[in-house]
């Protein structure tokens, strides 16, 4: 299983334009390649099935919420304050994606999509807001990624859209290079 996880930390208590339309932006992304939907720190005092409904009320973005609606209705869409002491463990092990990883806990390309084929979850972590992940989550999560392999910062919306990407696209390279070699 792969999660796309979007940390809120551009502002935790009033709603934003921001917080809405990136859930609107990630959904199709994460329909798109197979991925489940994660949410932390936003700002809403509602579950998730009425947040699906208030942002389709808010944008035309993501096929005015019509992405979100299957990824919820599938069972793929979830709302969460950030836990202090670590994640839920069913949704795999931790990634922060980083144009910075700590050498001591970075995974290339290439063994992440090792493990994937070995059947290994993971949860992506992106940060919304300029301020990034926080450093307390460097220290929690397994591994970092640079889905650039170049040290280039991406914003939000660019990196919920190159992490599910690139990954997929490793992943069918993989499987046409097996069916190849069968």
């Amino acid at each position: 299983m792969l999660t796309l996880g979007i940390v809120n930390t551009y502002d935790k208590i009033k709603i934003h334009e921001a917080h809405y339309r990136s859930i609107a932006r990630a959904a199709p992304i994460a329909y798109a390649y197979g991925f489940n939907l994660m949410l932390f720190d936003y700002p809403f005092k509602m579950n998730a099935e009425e947040l699906v409904t208030f942002v389709k009320d808010k944008t035309t973005i993501g096929g005015s919420g019509k992405y979100l609606a299957q990824l919820f209705s599938s069972g793929r869409f979830f709302a969460f304050d950030l836990p202090e002491k670590g994640f839920q463990p069913q949704f795999g092990s931790p990634v922060v994606t980083t144009s910075h990883p700590d050498k001591k806990k970075e995974i290339h390309i290439p063994a992440l999509v090792e493990q994937i084929i070995r059947k290994k979850s993971f949860l992506f972590l992106i940060g919304l807001g300029h301020k990034g992940l926080g450093p307390d989550l460097f220290q929690i999560a397994q591994y970092h990624l640079d889905i650039t392999s170049k040290g280039v910062s991406l914003e939000t919306c660019t990196a919920i859209g190159a992490v599910p990407a690139v990954i997929s696209g490793r992943l069918e390279g993989m499987k046409n290079k097996n069916q190849i070699c069968h």
